[in-house]
């Protein structure tokens, strides 16, 4: 079974400063058919102008994803992490017991582009922590690359969720697949391009729940960028 979110009509929110659209349920923008799926709760694509930014605001038991599509997005927070995140670096912030952080564009020229994905930890009151690493182009050209894991493994940063996160680069005309034991379930993010998911069409912005497939399979029919969680 897989339920197709189309791109145009996700909510959004635009501030002037900020354009967003939203997969889910967040901030003023409310649909009961979109809460979240599984453990996945957010997916906001944020457009930030130069030199503007979230101020310090706090979090508390969610696991925290930002994934750079373009330009530089600058983080602070109360457990004294600074830094820049640019395309390839998946950042990951566990909330945990509570923490203030803040987001800004650094750019005074140009504007940034990215994804802000938020998971339900497997349990509440963690101790908060950060994490951020670099996977570049070619290791996730027309394959997929696991970002982000329970396990940690092949080097993807530690989320505190029974999830596997990929990305792919997918060429035009190629494919990639990725099989859903039993019990699993998925959720693919376009991030770029267009393709068919299991004979289903997608294409940029456009979000797809998948249960009950054995498979998820991806052709991308232009160059595609793509989000794929799998996940209990």
């Amino acid at each position: 079974m897989i339920h197709r979110r189309p791109a145009d009509e996700r909510g959004r929110a635009n501030f002037g400063w900020l354009d967003s659209r939203h997969s889910f349920s967040f901030g003023e923008y409310y649909d009961p058919r979109y809460m979240g799926f599984r453990s996945l709760r957010v997916i906001n694509e944020d457009k930030v102008l130069p030199g503007h930014g979230f101020p310090t605001h706090p979090h508390r038991d969610m696991e925290i994803i930002s994934y750079v599509i373009n330009g530089e997005l600058e983080h602070r927070d109360s457990m004294g992490t600074g830094s820049v995140i640019r395309r390839g670096d998946l950042q990951r912030m566990s909330a945990g017991t509570g923490v203030l952080h803040s987001e800004a564009n650094p750019s005074r020229t140009a504007g940034v582009h990215f994804l802000q994905i938020w998971l339900l930890p497997e349990s509440k009151g963690i101790q908060p922590s950060y994490e951020q690493k670099f996977f570049d182009d070619a290791s996730k050209q027309n394959q997929l690359r696991v970002v982000a894991s329970r396990d940690a493994r092949d080097g993807a940063v530690t989320i505190h969720q029974d999830v596997d996160l990929y990305s792919a680069l997918l060429t035009a005309g190629t494919s990639v697949t990725h099989p859903l034991r039993p019990g699993r379930h998925a959720w693919i993010q376009m991030v770029k391009g267009a393709g068919t998911l299991n004979g289903v069409e997608l294409r940029q912005g456009d979000g797809a729940a998948m249960s009950e497939e054995p498979a998820v399979e991806l052709t991308a029919s232009e160059d595609v960028e793509f989000l794929l969680f799998d996940m209990a």
